[in-house]
């Protein structure tokens, strides 16, 4: 990972719409400021987490979309063991660099 940098306002709202998709707000999984890029952003991933997060334990919603390339990405917004924000995850299936990132209306999901 990288240095910690200031999430950014397309990242807190695709947060914050993810949540809203499972009738979840930041009151109970709040947004922290700053998090790390994975790959240098090469994919849009972060980690949300803080030195001291606790471990993995599940994914909370898993969305898709179609990059202005016409590739498949799947989003995954994750948690901790302590119920926390831990990742937004991004996986372009090519391993391609992420060219553009979605806005909440881009996105499917599967139940």
């Amino acid at each position: 990972m990288e240095e910690r940098r200031k999430i950014r306002e397309n990242e807190v709202n695709l947060i914050i719409y993810l949540l809203e998709k499972l009738g979840l707000n930041t009151e109970q999984y709040p947004i922290k400021e700053e998090g790390e890029e994975y790959e240098y952003g090469k994919m849009g991933s972060i980690s949300m987490g803080n030195p001291d997060i606790s471990p993995y334990k599940d994914d909370l919603i898993q969305a898709k979309y179609k990059d202005s390339d016409g590739t498949e990405v799947f989003i995954t917004l994750t948690q901790c063991a302590k119920n926390q924000l831990l990742d937004l995850d991004f996986w372009k299936v090519d391993f391609s660099k992420l060219i553009t990132y979605p806005k909440p209306e881009d996105l499917t999901f599967t139940e």
